[in-house]
């Protein structure tokens, strides 16, 4: 079996333990999956399995969507509610207005500096960096530039964003009332690298009253959206009906935004090779297909035999095609 499940991540699995718990399930082998989820967060996390794992790099660097509560007023260490408590500003989150708030919330879109934080995958020397804040351990972090490309605040203080996390409630100590902590629900389209955590921070930070994550769903990752994702128990049910064919998105189909091509029955030795193909080995496919075509880039390679083999960089002054990466 090889090909793409989008998997719905749900709270209190790492990404880490959706991989094993998939691996049991298919009874497979070579699996990844394609961006870190923290434990507390939920949604889509696309999975590779068998030579799709070759994939993995370029759904990495996929576009992504999230939707997220931030809970202005507090700072916590991990930057969102599962944290340790290092400051309430309650009064001062309070008295900003939800304009001022919106202004400041889009001040964000666009190219801006991210510092990744201390509770993070990251690794300095070897090290990931959420074991290194377990060991009281903070390190200076380069910022990185990441794109923030669209911001949709979607409700801001309703009934639904007041429910605080038991445990963070039992840090609060101050006299204000825990459920009246300002919250803002948003839809955030953004590049990879971009940690949603410390967008809240950074938020929180620009208002000088603080913020924190309170909740987090991916709802897409490129063309892997929340509508078209299954559970764990869900794909269990599916392989025990013999159906998991109609969720595996096939290689090719994930790289159909590159033209297809195919090589004649000539030039499939050099292909299973993966030689270099001389353009008269190769056919275009049928110019009313989707991505047909061949001439400088990338193209998706199919051989006479109908299979789909690999992505090859095509040079059309030297009218020879180099491989990229093999599927076979």
């Amino acid at each position: 079996m090889n090909g793409v499940i989008n998997v719905y991540k749900e709270a209190g699995y790492t990404s880490f333990v959706v991989v094993a718990r998939l691996r049991k399930i298919l009874n497979i082998k070579k699996i990844g999956h394609t961006g870190t989820l923290d434990p507390d967060a939920v949604g889509v996390l696309p999975v590779c399995i068998g030579n799709a794992t070759k994939l993995v790099d370029l759904l990495t660097d996929s576009q992504k969507e999230y939707v997220a509560v931030m809970r202005l007023g507090m700072t916590t260490d991990t930057q969102d509610i599962s944290g340790k408590l290092l400051s309430d500003s309650h009064e001062q989150s309070q008295d900003l207005s939800d304009s001022s708030i919106r202004q400041t919330i889009m001040e964000f879109v666009g190219d801006i500096m991210q510092v990744p934080p201390m509770y993070s995958a990251l690794k300095v020397n070897g090290k990931k960096l959420y074991e290194l804040a377990r060991e009281g351990i903070e390190v200076e972090r380069k910022s990185r530039k990441i794109t923030i490309e669209e911001i949709e605040i979607l409700d801001m203080d309703e009934d639904e964003l007041n429910g605080l996390h038991n445990s963070l409630k039992e840090k609060i100590t101050t006299a204000g009332e825990p459920d009246s902590y300002k919250a803002v629900k948003f839809r955030v389209l953004c590049s990879k690298g971009t940690y949603i955590r410390t967008l809240c921070h950074d938020i929180g930070k620009a208002l000088g009253c603080g913020g924190c994550m309170q909740s987090l769903e991916r709802t897409r990752v490129g063309r892997f959206s929340v509508e078209d994702s299954f559970t764990l128990d869900e794909i269990r049910a599916l392989k025990e009906e013999n159906a998991l064919a109609g969720i595996v998105t096939p290689v090719d189909i994930i790289l159909d935004k590159y033209p297809a091509v195919r090589v004649l029955p000539d030039g499939m030795k050099l292909l299973k090779n993966g030689n270099k193909l001389p353009f008269e080995m190769i056919k275009e496919y049928d110019p009313k297909q989707k991505g047909a075509g061949i001439g400088d880039g990338i193209c998706r390679v199919y051989g006479s035999d109908e299979m789909f083999y690999g992505i090859y960089s095509a040079d059309e002054q030297k009218k020879i095609m180099s491989v990229e990466k093999l599927f076979i």
